[in-house]
């Protein structure tokens, strides 16, 4: 039987990183994901499992070291909300140049600039596209639920370590601070310092005499070398978009309509496929689970199906770029948003569907 709590998102991830057997916490109060640490401090990670939790004195300072800890091998995270994550993308740059891995949460508020408190979807593009310098992917999870705040700390980990990259959990305020119940697993143990040094042999662990030392930089002068490092990491990324895709699909089979949605928007889009089934709507709801790597082979199969898709996000529009270069113009592809942190309402969204595609087909069909 597993135990079972009540927790919000943001305690939720934190309980998963000291149960996947996280070695480090370093990061920086800011609203609305402040329980993570809080919740990290309260539980006496140290006392518990040897877990070190630090409150660094900013959000620069906390992804380097982070970015310290990947490079000795361990299991490290950060967590923060946009304005703090737009300060880390230099280190996170820094991390993707050097193939380290680490564990990363943004719950995103809406902006631009210091914005609000309230949830939004305002920072897909910063976090599928490369927010920081260079040529370079994370793996992006989007949780739409307590459950998977927690299920996504293990498995970022476990991806972050198998392909040695950066994973991002694109949470919001709303699944941050929502309360939910979540099954929680046995506790995994950290790596002995013995265990790392089998299990990467890339980390900086200590110089021995049977081994070369290891470097870890992101520097290199020589362009030939440099173009090598970079082909090497557009092939790793090609092999997560492969082998990596995740995503869920709801009332799909017999769809005339397609909503696209993740994360607290894909919540309120499952409500609406509802209403429109009772309506005689044959609507349903592709959600993406990694945002990198994109399903856009199980779009681009279902728009051979339906009439439509709308993207619904909160924001003025993102995803739904990738949602149009998935069909590549097989089916008309429409963007709904609500901004400033407002979430849509179901019935909402379900008449911007009406709207968008079967009333204005009507009216050309009278005219």
């Amino acid at each position: 039987m597993k135990e079972v709590r009540l927790m919000k998102g943001n305690e939720a991830i934190a309980e998963g990183v000291i149960r996947a057997g996280c070695d480090g916490y370093f990061g920086y109060p800011i609203t609305p994901q402040s329980e993570v640490m809080e919740y990290l401090f309260a539980n006496k990670t140290k006392e518990r499992t040897g877990m070190i939790v630090l409150q660094a004195e900013s959000e620069i300072a906390s992804i380097h070291m982070v970015y310290g800890g990947a490079a000795s091998g361990k299991r490290v995270m950060t967590s923060s909300s946009s304005p703090g994550i737009s300060l880390m993308q230099e280190g996170i740059s820094f991390m993707a140049g050097t193939e380290l891995p680490c564990l990363l949460m943004n719950c995103v508020r809406g902006g631009p600039g210091l914005g609000t408190i309230q949830p939004s979807q305002s920072d897909y593009f910063q976090a599928v596209k490369g927010g920081g310098h260079g040529d370079y992917k994370m793996i992006v999870l989007a949780p739409a639920s307590v459950q998977e705040m927690y299920d996504f700390a293990k498995l970022g980990f476990e991806l972050a370590f198998k392909h040695r990259i950066q994973v991002m959990v694109l949470s919001d305020g709303a699944i941050g601070q929502m309360m939910e119940k979540v099954e929680l697993d046995e506790q995994v143990p950290r790596w002995t310092d013995e265990e790392i040094v089998k299990l990467h042999p890339w980390a900086a662990t200590g110089k021995t005499p049977d081994r070369k030392r290891n470097i870890i930089t992101s520097l290199d002068l020589n362009p030939v070398k440099q173009e090598i490092i970079n082909r090497n990491l557009q092939k790793k990324f090609k092999h997560i978009e492969e082998t990596e895709v995740r995503f869920e699909k709801i009332m799909c089979d017999d769809a005339e309509y397609l909503f696209v949605a993740y994360g607290s928007s894909s919540r309120i889009c499952q409500k609406a496929v509802a209403l429109g089934r009772a309506k005689g709507i044959k609507v349903g709801l592709l959600r993406p689970i990694t945002l990198f790597p994109y399903p856009t082979k199980e779009l681009a199969k279902l728009a051979k199906q339906v009439k439509g898709m709308l993207s619904v996000e909160m924001s003025a529009g993102q995803m739904v770029e990738d949602v149009r270069l998935s069909v590549n113009g097989a089916v008309p592809v429409e963007h709904y948003g609500r901004l400033g942190g407002i979430i849509p309402a179901p019935d909402e969204v379900l008449n911007v569907l009406e709207e968008k595609f079967i009333k204005e087909k009507l009216l050309c069909k009278t005219h």
